[in-house]
């Protein structure tokens, strides 16, 4: 008796706004430190400029610090910035967290790790290498290496590319803070096999590893997008919005498309007025605003990602003239493309 060929065709369904944002980024990391802490400690991170000089990796690659409790518990301060300049202060907001929590900052800011007083504090970079002999010999060093510490801390990094003008980036907040037991108990067994990953070493270790924490990364944005208010304002909340949402989307899927208020009104089949006043109240700036933000966001990822010239990518991004395009781009990086390309690379 002859079986029946069944021929299966792979389903592939149509990738959704967020979908297609996260696929940009090309999420992956690294495990950094894994290390026991007794009071008091603390630690300084570098922003992710820093960190992209320290790891060799591209400018337009942002590097979001994580920091992983697994016993005990620590404090983080972020530092904030103002007029591109980091301002240290001693009011910035505190975060807690405890054993079973997660901490990643997406913003890229500087801040500092700690428990107790902070007024020897160590730089992330000297306890990455622990080679300096001043460090090593240390009170403040035997303090963080204790192996009955209290505090058992994991501290990586998500690698995000095409940052410059992302939208998912800049609706996050600036320290997303994440209770895996709590809000996603299905990521345990993911966290587990990482840490044995990091441990033993394996040969494949260096491919699955970043693999896990594309998923922990992933999840922990899907989880946020899930807990937002049903009323809240943002991209996050504007992706979904039945009107909005599909206009960011034409937007999306046709950068180069020669749009108009009225053309994405048309496609939502509601007024230019309405259709306006909508768009703002949900994202805070106006459709053609953003028209431009995505263009610039899509011409950054093919200077970094391809050969194609300047020329051809401000065609493939709905401009006419290449002056138009260099004068459109540098209001929004602050530098001619030439330039913000050689830098990004």
């Amino acid at each position: 008796m002859t079986k029946n060929k069944i021929d299966r065709i792979p389903i592939e369904p149509e990738e959704d706004t967020l979908a297609q944002v996260l696929n940009s980024m090309r999420i992956s990391g690294s495990l950094l430190l894994k290390d026991k802490y007794t009071t008091p400690w603390a630690v300084s991170i570098p922003d992710s400029d820093t960190l992209n000089r320290v790891f060799e990796t591209s400018r337009n690659v942002r590097i979001a610090a994580f920091h992983l409790v697994e016993s005990g518990r620590i404090k983080l301060r972020v530092d904030e910035e103002e007029d591109n300049k980091v301002i240290k202060r001693e009011s910035a907001k505190t975060i807690s967290l405890e054993a079973g929590e997660i901490a990643v900052c997406f913003s890229g800011n500087s801040h500092i790790l700690y428990e107790g007083n902070q007024q020897n504090v160590i730089p992330f970079q000297e306890l990455l290498t622990k080679q300096s002999h001043d460090i090593q010999q240390s009170a403040f060093q035997q303090n963080l290496s204790q192996q009955n510490g209290k505090t058992s801390l994991v501290c990586g990094a998500f690698l995000l590319d095409d940052s410059f003008l992302n939208p998912l980036l800049a609706s996050l907040p600036k320290v997303l803070k994440f209770n895996l037991r709590k809000q996603n108990p299905r990521l345990l067994p993911i966290v587990k096999l990482l840490m044995e990953d990091f441990h033993t070493a394996t040969t494949s270790s260096g491919y699955v590893i970043p693999r896990y924490l594309e998923l922990l990364c992933t999840d922990m944005v899907r989880g946020y997008v899930n807990s937002l208010p049903e009323q809240s304002k943002g991209w996050l909340s504007a992706i979904n919005d039945p009107v909005v949402g599909r206009a960011i989307d034409s937007i999306h899927h046709q950068p180069g498309h020669d749009w108009t208020v009225k053309k994405l009104a048309d496609k939502v089949s509601i007024s230019p007025s309405r259709f306006a006043a909508r768009f703002r109240d949900k994202l805070g700036e106006s459709p053609m605003m953003y028209v431009a933000r995505w263009r610039m966001h899509i011409a950054s990822q093919m200077m970094v990602s391809n050969q194609q010239s300047i020329e051809q990518i401000a065609s493939v991004v709905g401009y006419e003239s290449l002056s138009a395009f260099s004068r459109a781009f540098k209001r929004h990086a602050g530098l001619p493309p030439a330039t913000w390309r050689s830098q990004a690379r």
